[in-house]
């Protein structure tokens, strides 16, 4: 990897435990930065997670996103390497997709193929599991592109669903999956985009 710093923005739209797990690896690394916080939620938890952090926040406008130049210009101003979406719930517009080809990963609480797809986030990916009688899940960090939870897998890790599971129980599993491995799987890819 080249000797300047990557620069990574995050999108969040919640409480963003994820957001902060990523914000803490990176505080003991050199190499990689994060510099800005997106969200479209105004006075969502992650927003304060970015203020406690000396970190930008971009308040992500719907009309500008989707139908404007999805924030580019204001990425670029952050020089942006990767963007990281970490509970971000709304589909990435082709503005955005085109400015950062192979560039926008995204992290899902299942095992891809299977349980994705539009309103699969949250309980209802969970619920759905365990209905369906699996025997193990866990996490997908995947390349964004134009649908929902398709694009090309970079990272999964397995854990067991147990008979008396709730939807709760499984994803406090499924977070402790993507607080553990997703700052180092971020890391590993941004090496490989640019060694």
């Amino acid at each position: 990897m080249n000797t300047s710093v990557k620069h990574i923005a995050i999108f969040a739209s919640g409480r963003g435990s994820n957001a902060k797990k990523i914000i803490e690896y990176f505080r003991e690394r050199d190499k990689i930065k994060v510099a800005v916080i997106g969200c479209n939620k105004p006075g969502a938890g992650v927003l304060a997670i970015a203020e406690e952090n000396n970190i930008a926040a971009l308040i992500i406008e719907k009309e500008k996103f989707f139908r404007g130049n999805g924030y580019v210009d204001e990425l670029k101003n952050y020089k942006i390497d990767l963007i990281v979406l970490a509970g971000f719930l709304w589909k990435m517009p082709s503005k955005l997709l085109e400015a950062f080809p192979e560039r926008i990963i995204n992290i899902h609480p299942a095992l891809l193929p299977k349980y994705g797809g539009k309103g699969m986030y949250g309980d209802v990916v969970h619920e759905t599991v365990i209905k369906s009688g699996e025997k193990e899940s866990g996490i997908t960090i995947h390349v964004v592109d134009d649908v929902y939870d398709h694009g090309r897998n970079v990272f999964q890790i397995t854990c067991p669903v147990f008979p008396g599971d709730t939807p709760q129980i499984l994803a406090h599993r499924i977070q402790e999956l993507e607080h553990a491995n997703y700052g180092r799987v971020i890391e590993e890819y941004v090496k490989q985009l640019y060694t």
